[in-house]
């Protein structure tokens, strides 16, 4: 990585990540297709193996999702009491739609934030 340095500037993890590309030039694209990692970036060349977001997309897509249309669903049920086939109308497309869109968003940024602190997936420092 601190070769790296030298051949690239430094780029925002965060917005590179949410942006879908590259962790290390910020010009070549992370995904092929919705959420599928491509082998390594058109750009730069740089080999996205290292790439393992795991679980973390998943669980920071369900505790912000699940806030949000959970509590949409509690005031309007209490402002208004609808029918529950419009919550069933309302909310199950409502997760879909934000839950498919957040996960790409954070899966992009976590593997920027992986690349940029250096970590492996499976390595444990015991220095």
């Amino acid at each position: 990585m601190d070769d790296d340095k030298a051949l690239f500037p430094p780029v925002d993890p965060f917005g590179a990540g949410a942006r879908g590309c590259c962790p290390r030039c910020g010009q070549g694209k992370l995904f092929d297709g919705m959420l599928k990692v491509k082998p390594a970036c058109a750009s730069c060349g740089l080999d996205y193996s290292f790439a393992d977001s795991g679980d973390g997309p998943v669980v920071f897509v369900l505790l912000i999702v699940g806030f949000v249309v959970v509590g949409a669903a509690l005031w309007l049920e209490v402002n208004y009491s609808p029918p529950l086939w419009l919550h069933f109308l309302l909310w199950i497309p409502a997760v879909i739609v934000f839950g498919l869109g957040l996960m790409r968003v954070l899966k992009g940024v976590l593997i920027a934030l992986q690349y940029r602190n250096n970590a492996r997936p499976g390595e444990i420092d015991r220095g």
